[in-house]
């Protein structure tokens, strides 16, 4: 039996945290609690390949990231994945004015591509922060803003939510090819 191929696209600024986590997922499954050494994948490897199998059968899941060396703009994804960095302000400015509007404008998402929203390098959320802390509860809230189907976090270095993250982006994708499709359906949930 063949597998069925599901495009999965992270977008995001540079250095928010998508390749170490991409590459902590690619140490597999069992890599996925407690603190683990990350050797970064290269970008011209994309996409990053997981064949993943359920009781319904085999799926490969092609993993893009912004870094992708084809235009990220000419894909046509199964589920969008917009990323920040917890720890740095910025980054989630940048989701909202830049990120969100780059998918949606840009022909990536169509009206039933699921978008789900994930808070990177949670290890590094600090009350010292100078532009003040961003808490899961603001995240949270900008996602519904943004109309993401989901807001997740996690931290790819220590291993902190990494298996739940994982767990979701696995279940939704697997969600965009039945009929009801990977989107929720009352707008944003939390992980």
């Amino acid at each position: 039996m063949e597998s069925q191929t599901i495009t999965i696209l992270l977008v995001g600024d540079e250095r928010c945290g998508k390749s170490t986590f991409l590459s902590r997922i690619s140490r597999g499954r069992h890599n996925l609690k407690g603190r683990a050494s990350v050797i970064l994948l290269r970008d011209l490897d994309q996409p990053f390949i997981f064949d993943i199998r359920t009781r319904r059968g085999e799926y490969r899941f092609e993993f893009y990231d912004t870094s992708s060396p084809e235009s990220w703009r000419l894909l046509r994804p199964d589920l969008v994945i917009l990323c920040y960095d917890i720890s740095l302000r910025l980054s989630l400015i940048n989701l909202q004015r830049v990120w969100n509007k780059e998918a949606r404008t840009a022909g990536v998402t169509g009206d039933t591509t699921p978008v789900l929203m994930l808070g990177l390098k949670r290890d590094l959320r600090s009350e010292d922060d100078p532009n003040g802390i961003i808490y899961p509860q603001e995240a949270y809230r900008i996602a519904q803003e943004m109309r993401s189907d989901k807001y997740m976090e996690c931290s790819a270095v220590t291993g902190e939510l990494l298996e739940e993250v994982f767990d979701d982006i696995c279940t939704t994708a697997l969600r965009t090819i039945t009929s009801e499709g990977g989107q929720s359906e009352a707008g944003c949930v939390i992980l």
